[in-house]
C-alpha cells in the first residue's frame, strides 16, 4: 500500500510590494506553491485597506513602500486583525526586527530578498499557524476573564438573596438556578437583575474590600 499524501493547505495571501517586477514574480511563486493571492498592492496604505476588506490568512509586506511603510502597515493590520499572519520582506541586509518591533507589528519573520521558495512557503505556513494559535489563546483568555466576572456577579447576587430572604447559600444558589431555567436566560443575567434592583448597588459596581 502506498502512503497517502496529505495536500497542503491553500493559504489566502495579500501581497504588498511596490516593485512591479518583484511583485509579479512573488505572485507567480505563491501561486506555484498552491496559495491564493487575494490581492496585490503597491503601498502600505492599500495593504491596510485590502486586509480589512478581505481578511486574508497572511499578509506579506515589503518594508520600504510609499505612503505607509511595511512596518507601519504591519502595526495597523496586526492591531485590527490579530488572527492574520504578517511577514515583512526587505532587500536591506542590515535591517533587523527587535522583539519590541515584532510585538508591535505582529510580524513573525523578517525575510531577506531574495528568499528561497521553500523558505518562503515554510515560513508563511508557520506564521499562519502561530497567528491562529495566538488568536485562540487570546480568545480563551478573554473567555476565562468573562467567566470569572460572571462567577463574581453570581456570588454577589447570592449573598444579596441570603440577606433578603434568610436563605442558606445552597438555597440562594438554587433560587438563581431555577429562575434562570424558568426564564431561559443565563444565570449571570438573573444575578445582574438582582444586583441592579438593590438601591445603591448595581452589577457594574466593584464590591468594596474589607
Amino acid at each position: 500500500m502506498s502512503d497517502t499524501v496529505i495536500p497542503k493547505q491553500t493559504l489566502r495571501v495579500l501581497l504588498a510590494e511596490d516593485d512591479d517586477a518583484a511583485r509579479s514574480m512573488l505572485v507567480e511563486l505563491l501561486q506555484a506553491m498552491g496559495h491564493l493571492v487575494v490581492a496585490e498592492v503597491a503601498s502600505g496604505s492599500d495593504a491596510i485597506t485590502q486586509a480589512r476588506d478581505l481578511i486574508p490568512d497572511a499578509v506579506i509586506l515589503d518594508v520600504h513602500m510609499p505612503g505607509a511603510t511595511g512596518v507601519q502597515a504591519a502595526q495597523e493590520i496586526a492591531a485590527a486583525l490579530p488572527g492574520v499572519a504578517v511577514l515583512l520582506v526587505t532587500g536591506d541586509a542590515s535591517l533587523t526586527l527587535s522583539a519590541q518591533d515584532a510585538l508591535a507589528t505582529g510580524a513573525v519573520a523578517l525575510l531577506p530578498k531574495p528568499t528561497p521558495p521553500a523558505t518562503i512557503d515554510s515560513t508563511l505556513r508557520l506564521a499562519v499557524t502561530r497567528a491562529q494559535e495566538l488568536l485562540l489563546a487570546r480568545q480563551e483568555a478573554q473567555q476565562a476573564r468573562e467567566q470569572l466576572e460572571h462567577r463574581k456577579l453570581i456570588e454577589r447576587a447570592k449573598g444579596l438573596l441570603m440577606r433578603r430572604t434568610g436563605a442558606s447559600e445552597p438555597e440562594a444558589y438554587r433560587i438563581l438556578q431555577r429562575t434562570s431555567q424558568d426564564r431561559s436566560v443565563p444565570m449571570v443575567s438573573i444575578a445582574k437583575a438582582i444586583l441592579d434592583s438593590e438601591p445603591g448597588m448595581n452589577s457594574a459596581a466593584t464590591p468594596k474590600k474589607g
